[in-house]
């Protein structure tokens, strides 16, 4: 099947998406990928119970009126270069990489022919998407472990590698329901040149190639920048809550659509965004 010529549109989700109830997130990501007659494969290798997984979204992708949708499993590292799975991915128009634990899906499929199939694909105009475990995935760095429930606080949270779709970016989901502000301050404090992006359930950020944004489904998105932070976080000790002056936040709720970034943003996404035309 032929793709667009130009990249297509990323979409960062929340998790714990509710096709029941408000099928925006889901629906909004099939009309991305070219509407209910597109190929659209479901990545689950972040899960160890991926038949479950499935089960769960092909009923909701179902209901949101995909018709051409099926499953994609990676059990272990072996599976990522059959040629099935490859042949699946050069012909899907929308990747969606299911939730679970973000270690294990990078542990499977990082470095492999299906990772590299994966970017040629989003290259060639394929919509990839990535909920909770799989929205933490989707930038060069992502979010490992570790809480810090109550402050911000040096060295309390783990940082690694991902999946490399987004760069300049720390992504957070399950954002509000597991207060995860002090996680994100966290990272933000120790990395302020990067673009912290915090997702709610059912919540999920559209990026474009040509710069506009877009929240959909039923929560909102935060941004924290911290690129004006003045920070002691150099000589507290671990575990210490850090001084951080001048950090900035942004909420943006669902139904923000941002054709063009406003002078307050645009600094702090447009590196973020200019990654997805490359």
């Amino acid at each position: 099947m032929s793709r667009p010529a130009k990249p297509a549109a990323l979409m960062i989700v929340g998790g714990t998406e509710a096709p029941a109830e408000a099928p925006d997130v889901l629906g909004r990501f099939v009309a991305l990928c070219g509407g209910p007659d597109a190929r659209i494969v479901v990545l689950t290798a972040a899960s160890t119970v991926p038949d479950e997984v499935w089960r769960a979204y092909q009923g909701a992708f179902a209901a949101a009126g995909a018709r051409r949708c099926e499953p994609l499993h990676v059990r272990e590292r072996s599976d990522a270069t059959h040629a099935a799975s490859l042949a699946a991915m050069r012909d899907a128009r929308g990747i969606y990489i299911a939730g679970g634990d973000q270690k294990r899906l990078l542990a499977v499929l990082g470095g492999t022919a299906l990772h590299q199939a994966m970017r040629t694909a989003v290259r060639d105009g394929a919509c990839i998407a990535g909920t909770s475990a799989g929205a933490s995935a989707l930038g060069v760095h992502m979010v490992t472990d570790g809480r810090a429930e109550f402050s911000p606080e040096k060295g309390a949270i783990g940082m690694g590698a991902g999946l490399g779709f987004l760069s300049h970016c720390l992504i957070d989901q399950h954002f509000s329901q597991r207060h995860r502000i002090n996680r994100l301050l966290t990272l933000i404090a120790a990395n302020p040149e990067l673009a912290g992006i915090g997702v709610d359930e059912d919540t999920a950020l559209v990026l474009a190639p040509d710069g506009a944004i877009e929240v959909v489904g039923s929560g909102a998105v935060t941004l924290v920048d911290g690129r004006h932070m003045r920070s002691n976080l150099a000589v507290v000790e671990q575990g210490e809550i850090p001084l951080m002056l001048d950090v900035r936040v942004h909420v943006l709720p669902t139904g923000t659509v941002l054709d063009t970034l406003p002078d307050v943003l645009r600094p702090m996404l447009q590196p973020v965004l200019a990654a997805l035309s490359h």
